[in-house]
């Protein structure tokens, strides 16, 4: 009996002096996003002229908002060096609203200097997890990748910690919240760099005003309009950076 009770004993003080797991419900995440600009502005002869003029990167910092399993994305600053507009004005409006209580979002995207309001149900990616972790922001993330818009591989490190099952821009659907993106063919990363749980500022989480909203369909087909004239068909094979700056165009405006 005495040995039982002296088990118990060592037992109780040990599950009593672990630390707590806490789950993160309510946080700003702070995004740092960067974009190789020598590969993503391609080959013509106006951009060959800028990149020497250019940094290597565009980094850009943007905050992930969220409370009562709502969360607002959104640019905040950018840093160093400083950019020309043309490469940052578009940016610098665009905002993701996610409502997964009702399985829903509301997105405001530029599209050649114009805000398109887009409305419509949250899409479910097809994750597929992997047994590789790392540590991001002081959270213990687990790795997973997906296939958006048919052909692109996205790779996410995501945490249980936090619960909200958001990320940045549009991507979503895992048990837990993404810290880091990479998507090879943007040739862009998306990694957070500072958690916030105090002086959360919960009423700026709100659907984004809008007189008109379209379906990210509608948005799609817009895309794909207005960009059919980038490249003559009957001369595809000589217009093959035109190809690859029109998709990554259409990805980038649909994520």
């Amino acid at each position: 009996m005495k040995i039982k009770i002296i088990l118990l004993a060592i037992c109780l003080f040990f599950c009593t002096n672990l630390p707590a797991q806490i789950f993160i419900s309510k946080a700003k995440i702070e995004y740092e996003v960067k974009s190789d600009i020598r590969k993503t502005m391609g080959n013509n002869t106006w951009y060959e002229m800028l990149k020497d003029k250019l940094p290597r990167f565009k980094t850009g910092y943007y905050t992930l908002t969220f409370s009562d399993n709502k969360s607002l994305y959104q640019f905040d600053h950018w840093g160093v060096p400083k950019l020309p507009t043309f490469l940052t004005s578009g940016d610098e409006n665009e905002k993701y609203f996610y409502n997964y209580n009702t399985g829903t979002y509301n997105i405001q995207k530029n599209v050649d200097g114009s805000n398109v309001n887009i409305a419509d149900s949250i899409p479910k990616l097809n994750w597929k997890l992997v047994n590789d972790y790392r540590v991001i922001a002081g959270f213990n993330c687990r790795k997973a990748y997906a296939v958006v818009l048919d052909s692109v591989y996205v790779f996410a490190f995501y945490t249980e910690e936090i619960t909200i099952p958001g990320g940045p821009a549009s991507f979503n659907g895992l048990p837990g919240t993404i810290l880091g993106i990479t998507v090879p063919r943007l040739y862009t990363s998306w990694i957070a760099t500072k958690v916030e749980v105090n002086g959360i500022d919960v009423n700026s989480i709100k659907p984004i005003d809008a007189k008109k909203n379209i379906t990210m369909s509608d948005l799609k087909s817009l895309i794909i309009d207005r960009t059919k004239d980038w490249y003559d068909d009957d001369d595809a094979s000589e217009n093959k950076d035109l190809q690859q700056q029109r998709a990554r165009f259409i990805w980038e405006t649909l994520l």
